[in-house]
């Protein structure tokens, strides 16, 4: 696993086409447990694109969280969701993911398992261009035009994590859709 997040079991890994493009990430080659400044840091030296990302992911983690408080396994200090975002997200003991290489079948299936993490695929063509489509996976369900489900392999395709793409609105909906894996274990 490449990225940023947590290196004991995820309850939710998130994949990603791309990388922030610093240096210092540009050839990671693991999995690494974000510091409290660092989104900071990352958002600041690269502008806009990547602090929609954090935010989005920030807001849908702690909407999730705040419906099912058993579910959070970080500190009850975080009052809002950019309090989440500076004291929580994608570092030790978040239980979260943020991953640059792409998902494999046997990672999804095997590994996470026994964790049920729930997998997120962001960006309906990401999905695509490696392999997840609908028409390619019996029991996938394209649920809409922004949604495709998953339920056996625990897997959502959903818009990219920007706030035109991925609305307050389809957080929403993303919940529901994670709900919906929750109460199928």
């Amino acid at each position: 696993m490449i990225g940023f997040g947590d290196t004991e079991n995820a309850w939710l890994t998130v994949y990603i086409a791309n990388r922030p493009p610093l240096d210092e990430y540009e050839y990671l080659d693991e999995l690494k447990p974000l510091k409290p400044t660092e989104i900071a840091y990352i958002a600041k030296e690269t502008g806009n694109h990547w602090r929609k990302i954090f935010n989005v992911y920030s807001k849908l983690v702690f909407s999730y969280l705040s419906q099912t408080s058993q579910k959070n396994t970080h500190k009850n200090t975080e009052v809002t969701w950019q309090a989440y975002r500076e004291q929580c997200l994608l570092q030790t003991g978040s239980k979260l993911r943020l991953l640059f290489n792409a998902p494999t079948l046997d990672v999804i299936h095997s590994k996470d398992k026994a964790s049920k993490s729930i997998h997120l695929i962001m960006g309906k063509q990401y999905a695509q261009s490696i392999g997840f489509n609908e028409e390619d996976h019996e029991g996938m369900i394209r649920l809409d035009n922004d949604f495709v489900i998953w339920p056996e392999k625990r897997l959502i395709v959903c818009p990219y994590f920007d706030y035109r793409q991925l609305s307050n609105k389809k957080i929403d909906r993303l919940i529901e859709l994670m709900n919906t894996l929750e109460q199928n274990t």
